[in-house]
């Protein structure tokens, strides 16, 4: 008898066909699993799994699939929900989707700029809400933002979808500082013309700060109440990496003693929980992290994590390796 297709699990439907020759695939649910055992449970005998960002895979998932999982397919760019140790230690792939995500995640963050910066939130609740009926037309001293047009932006990180945000800015002709381990000179040099700068400096000359960090031990609450008192009180924060990068409660203090003019954040420490104090503010714009979600991002995201299971599965390297097994593999 012929042996039976390999099986690959996603942990949700996927927004384009996910295709890998020879392999059978099944989906999890629209909403994703209760529990991480739940998935592990449904994914029992895997040869690969592509796991969503809110997915915690730890070795007790891994051990719970078994022996024969040879890939984590991340369907994100960072993968700060990955166990990598325990991957690497049980000779397992793990994998990205760096290049696919990068414009429309810049896209957002430029959004997320201009609506902060011109009130969007409070505009659109104010009509919403039908206060503007009662209020009357708006006069010359209502409703003022920040202007974008020749101003500082402060790029925390220097990766593909800050240089992304970067050249977006320049439509504004934004003077750009950067914040990086070390020198970029595709920043430093035309058209961006960044200059490096340490967090600190930037965070006192910005008036606008663009997080584009992963998320690590290093850089968890790398925005806490220390530095939200470096800033202008008329800069606008911006964060579209990882929501723990920023001290959630300390931004909230912040915005609500307007010690910053505004912010707008895709992404949350506690997700999909957000903050009572943040969304009790008018001068903060919250998104549901959906940096990536426009139909070309997520289609190219699909069918690189194919790209990726398939080579594996074939005995090749993945085109976007997180981590890499030490030992051959059989084929």
């Amino acid at each position: 008898m012929p042996s039976p297709p390999t099986l690959i699990t996603t942990s949700r439907p996927l927004p384009a066909e996910f295709v890998v020759p020879g392999a059978r695939i099944q989906t999890g649910p629209e909403r994703g699993f209760p529990s991480t055992q739940a998935f592990a449970d449904f994914a029992k005998g895997s040869a690969a799994i592509v796991t969503w960002v809110s997915e915690r895979v730890d070795a007790q998932m891994l051990d719970a699939i078994g022996p024969q999982l040879k890939i984590v397919a991340n369907f994100a760019v960072g993968y700060d929900n990955i166990d990598t140790d325990a991957c690497a230690a049980r000779n397992i792939w793990v994998t990205n989707t760096p290049d696919a995500v990068t414009e429309a995640t810049a896209d957002c963050a430029l959004m997320l700029m201009l609506a902060a910066a011109r009130k969007l939130a409070h505009a659109d609740n104010f009509v919403r809400s039908g206060e503007w009926e009662k209020f009357g037309i708006l006069g010359p001293a209502d409703m003022i933002g920040m202007p974008l047009e020749n101003k500082t932006l402060l790029l925390v990180g220097a990766g593909r979808i800050a240089k992304a945000t970067a050249l977006r800015s320049l439509a504004w002709n934004m003077n750009l500082l950067y914040v990086a381990r070390n020198p970029k000179p595709d920043f430093e040099t035309a058209p961006l013309n960044a200059k490096r700068v340490t967090l600190e400096e930037g965070l006192k000359q910005a008036d606008f700060v663009s997080i584009h960090t992963p998320l690590t031990k290093e850089t968890h609450h790398l925005i806490g109440p220390a530095q939200l008192a470096l800033m202008k009180p008329t800069a606008v924060l911006v964060n579209t990496a990882r929501g723990p990068v920023v001290d959630e409660a300390a931004l909230a203090e912040a915005l609500a003693s307007e010690c910053i003019f505004a912010a707008g954040l895709d992404v949350f420490e506690n997700e999909p929980a957000v903050q009572t104090a943040l969304k009790k503010l008018d001068n903060v714009v919250l998104t549901p992290h959906f940096g990536s979600a426009n139909v070309s991002s997520r289609t190219q995201m699909t069918r690189l994590c194919a790209r990726n299971v398939q080579a594996v599965l074939e005995g090749r390297d993945p085109p976007t390796p997180i981590v890499r097994p030490q030992a051959p593999r059989a084929r």
